[in-house]
């Protein structure tokens, strides 16, 4: 990682690395434990998850798992372009129901992390959109939850069309208000 970036929220990053290229393509160090430790992210993942989303203006979110299998994630982009969105979900938080976004691109090849106390998504800015990240923890059906994607307390301009592409599931999460975090700020 050559340049890490804090968001208005100073827990979410925006981690860029560096692509070295000659006549057969290029290499890039995609993740250093060793590097992210030295720039306060002190994670170990666990699993790693895939995504492709064929249509533009595909939302998946807003998602978190409740502890003992709480999530941070690491999210890349291998093609195309997202919008990801990070909301502060823990309560007693200075920042808590606040979100904040940043533009993850295979051109940029920047990463965004998510730490352990958010929501999280992501809406699709190209087709045919390729996404990668890292987890802490594994996936475990009985401890994931979220909030709608459009919900009007949190307000977030998604742009993603007038027809965004979203799975079922997604469609019918919490509104914010009646949501219960089980995440406490711990400072």
């Amino acid at each position: 990682m050559t340049h890490i970036i804090e968001l208005e929220i100073p827990d979410i990053k925006v981690l860029s690395g560096r692509k070295f290229g000659d006549e057969r393509g290029y290499f890039s160090e995609t993740y250093s434990r060793p590097q992210l430790t030295r720039a306060g992210i002190d994670i170990e993942f666990v699993q790693d998850n895939q995504s492709l989303s064929a249509a533009k203006g595909t939302i998946r979110g807003l998602h978190m798992q409740a502890p003992p299998f709480a999530q941070a994630k690491l999210v890349r982009v291998n093609r195309g372009r997202i919008l990801d969105v990070a909301v502060d979900i823990r309560r007693g938080s200075p920042t808590y129901g606040h979100w904040v976004s940043a533009v993850i691109t295979e051109e940029d090849w920047n990463q965004i992390y998510i730490p352990i106390g958010f929501l999280h998504g992501f809406v699709t800015l190209e087709e045919n959109t390729e996404v990668h990240y890292k987890v802490s923890s594994p996936y475990h059906k009985e401890s994931e939850g979220g909030v709608l994607w459009n919900d009007p307390d949190l307000a977030i301009p998604w742009n993603a069309g007038d027809q965004p592409t979203l799975s079922a599931k997604d469609e019918q999460l919490a509104r914010f208000i009646d949501f219960q975090s089980p995440f406490t700020y711990p400072h």
